[in-house]
C-alpha cells in the first residue's frame, strides 16, 4: 500500500468590497474594454480597513473545516502560501491556528509568490507521505491590493485580494495512478529572472514597496515554463493531458491560461476560471479556483486536476492530484 495526501475539505473567503472596472476609470487612464481584452478581469475584491492576510485566511479555513466535518484541534499542521503577511513575524499561518482554536501541532509560512501554493501543496504532501502529519490544512491568503501602485495601470488593475483553503488527509492507495490524492509534484526556480516581477520594498528597505512586473516577459514565459510544468507532473504520475479532466491554473490572465490550455492541446471547458471574477489573487488563485469549481459543480470526486502557477522569483510549478 501507499500513503496518498488526499483531498477532504475546500473553502474560500472573499472580503466584501467589489471593485469593478468602472470604478478604476475613474482613478486610471484605462477602461473596461481595455483591461478585459488584455487580461480577461471584469473586477476583483480589496480586503476592508482592518482585513488582513490571517483573519481571511482563518475565514477560508473555517469554510474548509465545515466542509470536512471537523474542527480545530483535528488538524495537525498548518502551511499558509502568502506574499503579504499580517506582520514580519510571527508567521501569518500561527494567527490562524489561533483563530481556529487548533491547540497543538505546528504552522508556517511559505513564500514563492503567485506559485506559493503549488509549493505548499508539495511540501504538505511531503510531511504528510513521510508521517509528520495526518491532516494539514493548506491556505492561499493575499492582500495584494496593499503593494500595487495605484498610479500604474499595468498592475493595479490585475490584481485583488482573498483566500482559500483545503485539508489533506493521509489515506492509504495502491500506489497507481488511479489512487485518490496527489499523484505528483514539479517544482521550479530561476533566480536570474527576478527583476521580472518583484516587489521593490521590503525589511531591508524599512518600506513596503510596490510591485513591479515586466508584463511582456512574464507573458512569455508564463506559457512556455506552465506547459513544460504540467506535462513533467503528468508524466511523473504516469498520466497524460488526455487523462485530464480539469486544469486549474493560476488566474493571472486570461490569454495565458488560454495560451497554457493550447500548448497542452486541451479545450478550455476543460479549464476552471475565475480570473473575470477575482483578478490575480496570487498564492490564493488556485485554491480560490478549486473552491469555486466544486460550488459550481465542475470538480467531481475522482477527477484528474492539474493546478499550475508562476510567480515571481520566477518560481513555477504543478501539482497532479485525483479529487
Amino acid at each position: 500500500m501507499t500513503c496518498r495526501a488526499v483531498v477532504i475539505g475546500v473553502g474560500h473567503y472573499l472580503p466584501e468590497r467589489v471593485v469593478p472596472n468602472s470604478e478604476l476609470e475613474s482613478i486610471l487612464d484605462t477602461t473596461d474594454e481595455w483591461i478585459r481584452a488584455r487580461s480577461g478581469i471584469e473586477q476583483r475584491y480589496f480586503a476592508a480597513e482592518g482585513e488582513t492576510t490571517s483573519s481571511m485566511a482563518a475565514a477560508a479555513a473555517r469554510e474548509a473545516l465545515r466542509s470536512a466535518n471537523l474542527v480545530g484541534d483535528d488538524i495537525d499542521a498548518i502551511i499558509l502560501a502568502t506574499s503579504t503577511a499580517d506582520l514580519t513575524f510571527p508567521s501569518a499561518a500561527t494567527m490562524v491556528q489561533s483563530a481556529i482554536n487548533m491547540t497543538h501541532g505546528f504552522s508556517f509560512d511559505i513564500q514563492a509568490v503567485c506559485a506559493g501554493f503549488v509549493y505548499a501543496l508539495s511540501n504538505a504532501n511531503a510531511l504528510i507521505v513521510s508521517g509528520q502529519a495526518q491532516r494539514i490544512l493548506v491556505i492561499g491568503s493575499e492582500t495584494f491590493s496593499k503593494i500595487i501602485d495605484p498610479s500604474d495601470r499595468s498592475t493595479y488593475v490585475l490584481f485583488g485580494d482573498g483566500a482559500g483553503a483545503l485539508i489533506l488527509e493521509r489515506q492509504e492507495g495502491h500506489g497507481t495512478s488511479a489512487d485518490r490524492g496527489i499523484l505528483s509534484v514539479d517544482l521550479h526556480s530561476d533566480g536570474r529572472l527576478r527583476d521580472l516581477l518583484y516587489v521593490d520594498g521590503g525589511v531591508s528597505t524599512q518600506t513596503t514597496g510596490y510591485l513591479r512586473m515586466q508584463g511582456h516577459q512574464v507573458f512569455r514565459h508564463a506559457i512556455e515554463k506552465l506547459a513544460d510544468t504540467a506535462v513533467n507532473a503528468l508524466t511523473k504520475a504516469k498520466l497524460s493531458s488526455y487523462d485530464v479532466d480539469w486544469i486549474v491554473p493560476h488566474q493571472a490572465n486570461i490569454r495565458i491560461i488560454q495560451g497554457t490550455a493550447r500548448k497542452l492541446d486541451l479545450p478550455m471547458d476543460k479549464v476552471v476560471v475565475t480570473v473575470q471574477d477575482h483578478g490575480n489573487t496570487s498564492a490564493a488563485s488556485i485554491p480560490l479556483a478549486l473552491s469555486v469549481g466544486v460550488s459550481r459543480g465542475q470538480i467531481e470526486q475522482g477527477h484528474v486536476l492539474v493546478a499550475e502557477a508562476i510567480g515571481g522569483g520566477l518560481a513555477w510549478g504543478s501539482v497532479v492530484l485525483r479529487w
